[in-house]
């Protein structure tokens, strides 16, 4: 998913999620995913979501935050850190979080 609202994000806190899925119960994960996507659209500070994941199970999720107080509190929720359990017992490989502080964006679009 691409909200094409990376620029203006400036001062923004960015969580990127790299990750590698297993084959595990694709079903289970794209419920679970539409559901924390769901929830977190709800919570305080939420400002965006952009997401790719290639035929191989690599993906890349940048959730971004209005400030890093409301992207821990995310992380600290509990329906997400359950998720997250279930995550590391079933459908994930690997993944890594980084979490930055947005500077500047640009883009461009096609006439």
């Amino acid at each position: 998913m691409h909200d094409g609202t990376s620029v203006g994000r400036t001062g923004q806190v960015a969580v990127i999620f790299v990750s590698q899925r297993t084959a595990t119960d694709g079903e289970g994960y794209a419920a679970a995913a539409a559901a924390m996507d769901a929830l977190a659209a709800q919570q305080p500070g939420y400002r965006g979501v952009e997401s790719t994941r290639d035929a191989d199970g690599f993906g890349i999720t940048i959730s971004y935050w209005a400030t890093d107080a409301d992207a821990c509190a995310w992380r600290d929720h509990p329906d997400h850190a359950a998720i997250r359990a279930r995550g590391r017992a079933d459908w994930y490989q690997n993944y890594q979080v980084i979490v930055a502080r947005v500077e500047r964006g640009y883009g461009w679009v096609r006439p």
